[in-house]
């Protein structure tokens, strides 16, 4: 039997991912801040179930909460936090922290905590997002703290590779999910959390070093990356100046 660990089971891709590996007959360690939403969302038959509870912002909860584990064979970082930036009197400094704490900071402990469990032939993902390919309005937070963890992941690739362990790097569009649900803006090619839970296991058995998804999403932003960037620039504004004039006829 093989055993995964992953963060973030509360909800959304985190949850979609636990029950889809309970289903392929794994022992699933799912991990999140309130062992009671876990046990509401994620009640699954048999002894392949286990739950620990911590914050990832939080470094001794994260060490005491990976402590004692079995052997891995394969860890999924998936648990973050989405805010945007409202640039009305002053930037919110407080907000980048928040995020930071969490989808970069709180990555390093779960590394910290998590690699020595894993077995060599094992693997090790994160997700991170579409947000990191180009600069979006409001993202300044979200999508800097989702390129910095491109980064490690990146680099982690590089240090883990002769020690045997794999890395890929999950970078989702938009998935229908709760942080999805408060966005108020339009979301192209957004999937439902089950198609992107099985691209995303599908891409984890095959070893790809990237995963991203879905397709025609990842090929425009593709192409407008290799383009100049003064033309995204421009579009960019152009569509944060629609939202604008939106808001304020609302």
């Amino acid at each position: 039997m093989k055993r995964v660990l992953i963060t973030g089971t509360s909800s959304g891709i985190g949850l979609g991912l636990a029950k889809r590996y309970l289903d392929l007959g794994w022992e699933v360690i799912a991990c999140g801040r309130s062992e009671q939403k876990l046990r509401a969302t994620l009640a699954h038959p048999g002894e392949r179930l286990i739950f620990r509870v911590f914050d990832v912002g939080n470094r001794q909860q994260v060490l005491a909460g990976m402590k004692e584990l079995p052997s891995l064979d394969l860890v999924i970082l998936n648990a973050g936090i989405c805010e945007y930036v409202d640039l009305e009197d002053t930037f919110d400094s407080e907000l980048m922290e928040r995020v930071f704490r969490t989808n970069v900071i709180g990555i390093g402990y779960c590394i910290e905590a998590a690699l020595p469990l894993i077995k060599r032939g094992g693997q090790l993902a994160f997700v991170s997002s579409a947000a990191s390919a180009l600069p979006f309005s409001r993202a300044e937070a979200y999508g800097a703290s989702k390129a910095a963890l491109d980064y490690i992941a990146r680099s982690l690739s590089i240090d883990l590779t002769p020690r045997g362990i794999s890395v890929s790097l999950i970078r989702p569009g938009f998935v229908e999910t709760p942080l999805t649900k408060k966005n108020d803006f339009p979301m192209p090619g957004i999937i439902s959390c089950e198609k992107a839970c099985v691209l995303i296991a599908e891409g984890i058995k095959k070893r790809k070093s990237e995963i991203t998804f879905p397709t025609p999403f990842w090929f425009g932003i593709r192409i407008l990356s290799m383009l100049p960037k003064t033309i995204w620039h421009n579009i960019a504004i152009k569509l944060r100046k629609k939202q604008i004039d939106a808001e304020d006829k609302n």
